[in-house]
């Protein structure tokens, strides 16, 4: 039996991914599990495998291309009679979907095409036949009185999104409010009239701007601040790596392992926050943001608060390397607890994140520098970092944000507590 290769939804959200290459060529035989193309979203570069065993062939999609999630990429043939006998026909695109739908030819008789698209045009109000929407998106323009055919969309192949939505909402609110005429507006400039390079977005770009988007205008943030004393905790550091009992730890391992201490002696912050229910995590999942080419990802340690540093740093190294040649797997990087954002590196003294949804937390770590800080009646100099703390404030109130913020304040403080 002839096989579709449909492109799967290989991430949590993932509506689109674009075709890095094909590892197999047209007509070429596979085994069912080989690796015949990859697959690069806005996460990491995907492998694509042969779901049967077979003659590769009718391949549509090219390398390059931009798919979306359920798009047939081609076809595996029972064998090399049953591929010579069929043949690849486009059809004019479905009105959701500029997708091309394959077409069989049996003798001398033609089978009819069907389109690929599984959305119904009647399913859609007549006005908004030849529209592609997510359904929110639909939902909310409905609600806020917002025609669709006026919106540009932004998404996947030009699909409308919330976001989209939003502007236009924000945009008719803006229109009501009168500007005094001794306060002429400036005329805005655009996409043509602005000069530079023009670089497009990636698929990663496009899913920062869209998550961190709705993250802020979305989560109540509130920040909470303190500065930590880490003369203790680079000590205990030396010792260790001095030691050469294990490879080398970093300060970043020591504030990963204090993070998870942190949510595991506050529980009630170790939660995410949905419109139906809180959801009290049963493990300590903490994502430790890596910078990479063209954007930012989020490899996850499992169970942080009851590994050892030595194996904190090894995951990170690994994980790190394979956010950096995009090779995380899915599982890699879905879900954590809390995150944690160090650009100590980079000298920066203090900044505050964006929680990262479903998330209720995210850390953000300065850089240790010395500074001039009381011991007693003493002044006296001492390595210190700032250390901010956003919280989703439907989640978790004030004091149990500061309960949690001193916690974490005090493993840094106290580091033989992260050994015992």
């Amino acid at each position: 039996m002839t096989r579709e290769i449909i492109l799967p939804s290989l991430s949590a959200g993932m509506e689109s991914g674009t075709l890095s290459r094909w590892l197999k060529a047209e007509g070429e035989a596979v085994q069912q599990g080989d690796i015949i193309a990859e697959i690069e979203t806005d996460k990491a570069t995907m492998e694509l495998e042969a779901a049967a065993s077979g003659i590769l062939g009718g391949i549509i999609a090219t390398s390059g291309a931009d798919v979306p999630v359920g798009t047939v990429l081609g076809l595996i043939f029972p064998d090399q009679a049953e591929y010579e006998r069929h043949e690849v026909k486009q059809v004019p695109p479905s009105p959701h979907r500029d997708i091309p739908t394959l077409a069989a030819k049996e003798g001398n008789d033609r089978a009819s095409t069907k389109p690929v698209s599984t959305v119904s045009p009647t399913a859609l109000p007549t006005n908004e036949k030849r529209i592609a929407a997510s359904p929110l998106a639909r939902r909310v323009a409905q609600t806020n009185g917002i025609e669709l055919a006026t919106l540009q969309g932004s998404g996947p192949r030009g699909r409308i999104v919330r976001i989209d939505v939003d502007r236009a909402i924000n945009a008719k609110n803006n229109a009501n409010i009168a500007v005094p005429e001794s306060q002429p507006l400036q005329e805005l400039a655009t996409e043509t009239t602005i000069e530079g390079e023009r670089i497009p977005h990636s698929s990663m770009r496009k899913a920062i701007a869209r998550r961190l988007t709705e993250a802020k205008a979305t989560i109540p943030h509130f920040y909470l601040r303190t500065d930590c004393n880490i003369d203790e905790m680079l000590a205990l550091r030396n010792q260790i790596n001095a030691s050469g009992l294990t490879e080398k730890i970093s300060v970043n391992d020591l504030m990963i392992k204090a993070l998870a201490y942190a949510l595991a002696k506050t529980p009630g912050t170790n939660v995410m926050w949905t419109e139906d229910a809180m959801i009290v995590l049963p493990r300590v999942d903490i994502s430790v943001a890596v910078a990479i080419e063209g954007g930012l990802m989020t490899p996850i340690i499992r169970n942080a608060d009851k590994k050892s540093l030595s194996t904190i740093s090894t995951e990170v190294r690994e994980l790190a390397a394979k956010a950096r040649t995009g090779k995380l797997t899915p599982a890699e990087y879905q879900g954590g607890s809390a995150s944690i954002s160090n650009l100590g590196m980079y000298g920066v003294s203090e900044f505050s994140a964006i929680i990262n949804p479903p998330q209720s937390l995210i850390m953000a770590i300065g850089v240790a520098e010395r500074r001039p800080v009381y011991q007693g009646m003493e002044l006296v100099g001492a390595t210190c970092v700032s250390c901010t703390l956003s919280v989703d404030h439907r989640a978790i109130d004030g004091a149990l944000a500061g309960e949690f913020l001193k916690t974490f304040k005090n493993a840094l403080e106290q580091p033989m507590t992260l050994l015992v």
